[in-house]
């Protein structure tokens, strides 16, 4: 008789014990999905920026190897945040007043790219930087494009890492490492997604046009022809669009890190909204970001030119 109250008592207690995990894991997802959903926006700008840029990095390839390019920058990407997620987790519990200075090198580096890019023809081993790129491999030179944007996602996935950290820096630890975890993993998969499609528009319209001869149908036709017009536009708009980014980011992050330039892009927000309205409380922040990146971008280039020849001297 005991035996069998002892067993009912605990069974009841394991029901209880096995509820009571179900809604604390329950509680546990609503809080992740919540604090995911919050710094997804605040984070939608940096995203849109690593697009443009990711997009312009792995241009410029062979057709048939745009998407290995792709997935080896993905592989990369993802690489990265394995690297960032602890790293920010660990650096936030023991060293936060590293994360600011690590960031603003990150920006400057930006802005120094997006300079490079810029101010390219004026610099003075341009043209033997150029004859060396032509004697390159192709394969050496998607190794290059590779690089060049895994280094890209690095300092932008940095940020997006900061920020997210910044957005749940009240939650207990395991929920920073999880919602940290979410959103690498959904703006990884996202971002390099969206670029896998936007370098494979000119194969669908050329698909969508060779079927459109097999079938006559006109609709195929007009879009294939649509899309084969507009692929090289947009590739040619997302270069742009990157090097524009560029300077934004790191001029945004340069703004964000530096109290003095922080206080100053408020005081010009401030007065372009006195004169503009809600225009200039839109614009005034971009426009001081990207010029503050091109003026910072320019400086560190002159500085990378003088000790690249003060060192080969």
């Amino acid at each position: 008789m005991f035996t069998a109250i002892f067993f009912e008592l605990g069974s009841c207690m394991a029901g209880t014990n096995l509820l009571t995990l179900l809604d604390d894991i329950t509680t546990l997802l609503d809080d992740i999905a919540t604090m995911s959903k919050v710094a997804t926006k605040k984070t939608a700008g940096v995203l849109g920026d690593d697009l443009a840029l990711n997009a312009q990095q792995v241009t410029g390839v062979a057709a048939e190897r745009e998407l290995p390019v792709v997935w080896a920058v993905a592989k990369g990407s993802f690489l990265n945040k394995a690297i960032l997620v602890p790293a920010a987790l660990l650096i936030s519990v023991w060293l936060p007043w590293l994360i600011t200075p690590l960031l603003i090198i990150g920006g400057l580096f930006l802005c120094f790219e997006g300079a490079e890019k810029v101010f390219a023809k004026f610099l003075p081993d341009h043209d033997e930087a150029v004859d060396e790129d032509e004697k390159l491999d192709l394969v050496e030179y998607e190794k290059q494009k590779v690089k060049g944007a895994i280094r890209t996602d690095f300092i932008l996935s940095a940020e997006i890492i900061v920020i997210t950290l910044g957005t749940v820096a009240g939650a207990t630890l395991i929920n920073q490492a999880l919602v940290l975890c979410v959103i690498a993993i959904v703006m990884t998969i996202g971002v390099y997604g969206l670029v896998a499609g936007i370098v494979k528009l000119d194969d669908a319209g050329l698909y969508l046009l060779n079927q459109s001869k097999v079938k006559a149908n006109k609709f195929k036709e007009l879009l294939g022809k649509g899309l084969l017009a507009a692929a090289p536009r947009l590739m040619q708009f997302l270069a742009f669009a990157g090097t524009i980014a560029m300077f934004l980011v790191g001029g945004g992050i340069l703004v964000h890190g530096i109290n003095v330039l922080h206080h100053k892009q408020l005081d010009v927000t401030s007065y372009a909204q006195s004169v503009a309205g809600g225009t200039g409380e839109i614009l005034a922040p971009l426009i001081f970001d990207g010029l503050l990146g091109v003026a910072a971008g320019l400086v560190v280039v002159l500085m990378h030119v003088a000790y690249t020849k003060l060192f080969k001297k």
